[in-house]
C-alpha cells in the first residue's frame, strides 16, 4: 500500500508501466475507494484483500478480481491504441457493471473496464446472452 488517505487507499499498479510519450501523466498506481457503501468500490472489478480501510501506507495486500458475475454494457474499440498513461495502450475495452445493477439506475460514468490486452490475470467466461 503506498498511500492512504481518507477517501482512497492507492497500489503501486503491477500490470501496467508508464507510458512516456503520453499526454496524460499517470503515476503507476490504482486507487481504491475508502467506503464500502461507494459506488467506486462496488464498480470496480478489482479488490484488494485486506479491503482498504483496514490497510496503513506500507502495508501489503493482495490485489485481484475475484469470481465476479458482470454485464457488459460497452465496448470500445480503438484504432489507434488509447492513450491513457500507461503501456500497453489498449485496443479493446469491456465496460461492464455487476450483473444485478438495474439499468435504471447506470450513468455514464458508471462501470468498470477490462482491457481484454492488459497483462493482469483476467480470465473471462461466458454465461448467457441477451
Amino acid at each position: 500500500m503506498v498511500e492512504v488517505t481518507r477517501f482512497h487507499a492507492s497500489v503501486e499498479w503491477p500490470w501496467a508501466e508508464i507510458d512516456p510519450h503520453s499526454r496524460f501523466r499517470w503515476n503507476g498506481q490504482r486507487a481504491f475507494a475508502m467506503s464500502p457503501d461507494s459506488p467506486e468500490w462496488t464498480m470496480s472489478l478489482f479488490k484488494t484483500d485486506p479491503e482498504p480501510w483496514n490497510l496503513h501506507a506500507g502495508d501489503g495486500c493482495l490485489v485481484g478480481i475475484p469470481e465476479t458475475l458482470v454485464r457488459i454494457i460497452d465496448i470500445g474499440r480503438y484504432d489507434p491504441p488509447q492513450d491513457v498513461g500507461w503501456l500497453p495502450r489498449p485496443h479493446t475495452m469491456l465496460i461492464v457493471v455487476p450483473a444485478d445493477y438495474p439499468d435504471e439506475a447506470l450513468s455514464e460514468h458508471d462501470g468498470d473496464t477490462i482491457d481484454l490486452e492488459s497483462a493482469a490475470p483476467v480470465t473471462i467466461e461466458l454465461v448467457s446472452r441477451g
